[in-house]
C-alpha cells in the first residue's frame, strides 16, 4: 500500500497535539482546583491515558469502527486490533494508514471523559472513578463515537460533527451535569484557585492541542484542514475577548480566567463546525459562544448546581451551541462534503442537528445519572466528609502538590 507520508506525517503530529491536550486539561483543571486537591483532579486526567489506552486497544476501536453500519454500536471484528496490519489504510482515506487513525481517534477516547472530572471535583473516590472512566466511554461515548464517525445511525440521518461538537463536548457536558446532580454540592464551595498562571498553562496547552483536534479532523492535508485550523482560533479569540468585555462590564475589572474560561468555551463551539463554515460564520460562532456560555455559567449559577469547574456550561453548552449552529452556517460552497445549513435552505439538516444533538444531551444526561447510582451499590462513589474536609490529595493518594514546608 502506497501511503502518503505527507498525510500520514500530519496526522502523527495532530495526534501528538491531540495527546498534549490531556496534560493540559490537567494543568487548566489542577490550577482551578483547591490547593488540598490539586493531584486528586490531575490523576483523573493522567489515568485515563492508562485505562483508555488499554481499552481502546482491547474493544474501543473496534466497537467504534468496524461493522454495525447504520446501527448503534459497531462489533468486535477488530478486537485487539485483529486483521488491522501495516498494510491496511484507513476506510476514508487509503492515503493514511489505519494504525494511525486508530492512534488519532485513540486521543479523543482519552479526553472526553476526562473532561467529565472538573464538574465533580474532590467530590468522588478514585476507585468509582475508575468504574465510572470505563463503563462511561463503552455505553456513552463508543455508541456516539460510531453513529457518528463510524457509519453509524445519525451518520446515515444526515448528522454532521467535523470535530466532536456531539461526539465529545455535549455528551461530556451534560454527563458532568448529572453527576453534579447525583452527587450533590461540595461541603466547602469557598474553593479558589490555587494557580491562575497554571490555569493559563493549561489553557494553552489546551489552544495549541486544539489545532490538532480540528484540523486534523480533515483527515488530510488540504484546504479543508487549513480552514479548520484558522477557524479554531478565530473563534477562540473571538469568544476569549467577547467574555473578557462582558465580565469586565460587570464585574468593573478585566478577569484572567474570564478570558482563559471564554477561549476554551470558544474553542468547544467551533469544534463541530470547524471544517464546515467560512470564516466570516467562525466570527459569529465565536462571539455567541462568547455570550451564551458565559449566560449558561452565570444561570448554574444562580440555580445554584456544583459544577465546581464549570464543564457544563463551557463544554455542554459550547458542544450543543457549535452543533446548532453548524446547521445553520454551515455551506457545501465551503466544504461539498459537508452540507447547507439553514442560511443556505437547509431547514431539514438544521432540524437533524437540532434533534440529534438534544437526543444525545438528553441520553447521556440520563445514563450517567443511572450509571453513579448503579456504582454506588458496588463501590462507594462520594468520598466520606473527613476525607473531602482534609482534601482528596492526602486522603486519597497520600501526596501533596506542594510541600509547605519547604516553599
Amino acid at each position: 500500500m502506497n501511503f502518503d507520508p505527507g498525510i500520514t506525517g500530519f496526522m502523527l503530529l495532530a495526534t501528538s497535539l491531540v495527546m498534549l491536550m490531556t496534560p493540559g486539561l490537567a494543568f487548566f483543571y489542577g490550577g482551578l482546583a483547591g490547593k488540598r486537591n490539586i493531584l486528586g483532579i490531575m490523576i483523573q486526567s493522567f489515568v485515563s491515558m492508562g485505562i483508555t489506552t488499554i481499552l481502546w486497544f482491547f474493544v474501543g476501536y473496534s466497537l467504534c469502527f468496524s461493522g454495525g453500519e447504520g446501527g448503534v454500536i459497531g462489533n468486535l471484528d477488530k478486537i485487539m486490533m485483529s486483521g488491522v496490519t501495516l498494510n491496511s489504510a484507513y476506510s476514508g482515506n487509503p492515503k493514511l494508514p489505519e494504525f494511525v487513525f486508530m492512534a488519532y481517534q485513540m486521543m479523543f477516547a482519552i479526553i472526553t471523559p476526562a473532561l467529565i472530572t472538573g464538574a465533580f471535583m474532590n467530590r468522588v473516590t478514585f476507585k468509582a472513578y475508575l468504574i465510572f472512566l470505563i463503563m462511561w466511554q463503552i455505553f456513552v461515548y463508543y455508541p456516539f463515537v460510531h453513529m457518528v464517525w463510524g457509519g453509524g445511525l445519525l451518520a446515515k440521518l444526515g448528522v454532521l460533527d467535523f470535530a466532536g461538537g456531539i461526539v465529545v463536548h455535549a455528551i461530556a457536558g451534560f454527563a458532568a451535569l448529572a453527576s453534579v446532580f447525583y452527587i450533590g454540592k461540595r461541603r466547602n464551595l469557598e474553593n479558589k484557585p490555587n494557580s491562575i498562571p497554571l490555569i493559563a498553562l493549561g489553557t494553552g496547552l489546551l489552544w495549541f492541542g486544539w489545532y490538532g483536534f480540528n484540523a486534523g479532523s480533515a483527515l488530510d492535508v488540504n484546504a479543508i484542514t487549513g480552514l479548520a485550523f484558522l477557524n479554531t482560533d478565530v473563534a477562540a479569540s473571538f469568544a476569549a475577548i467577547t467574555w473578557l468585555v462582558i465580565e469586565w462590564n460587570r464585574a468593573r475589572k478585566p478577569k484572567f480566567v474570564g478570558l482563559l474560561t471564554g477561549a476554551v468555551a470558544g474553542l468547544a463551539t467551533i469544534t463541530p463546525a470547524a471544517g464546515y463554515v467560512s470564516l466570516p460564520s467562525a466570527v459569529i460562532i465565536g462571539i455567541a459562544s462568547g455570550i451564551v456560555c458565559y449566560l449558561a455559567v452565570n444561570l448554574k449559577n444562580k440555580m445554584e448546581w456544583d459544577d465546581a469547574l464549570d464543564v457544563w456550561g463551557v463544554h455542554g453548552v459550547g458542544g450543543v451551541l457549535g452543533t446548532i449552529l453548524l446547521g445553520v452556517f454551515a455551506s457545501k460552497e465551503v466544504n461539498p462534503a459537508g452540507a447547507d445549513g439553514l442560511l443556505f435552505g437547509g431547514t431539514g439538516f438544521f432540524i437533524t442537528q437540532v434533534l440529534a444533538t438534544l437526543g444525545a444531551a438528553v441520553y447521556a444526561f440520563v445514563f450517567t445519572y443511572i450509571m453513579l447510582k448503579v456504582i454506588n451499590v458496588f463501590t462507594r462513589v462520594r468520598v466520606a466528609e473527613q476525607e473531602e474536609d482534609a482534601g482528596l490529595d492526602e486522603a486519597l493518594h497520600g501526596e501533596v502538590a506542594y510541600d509547605e514546608g519547604v516553599l
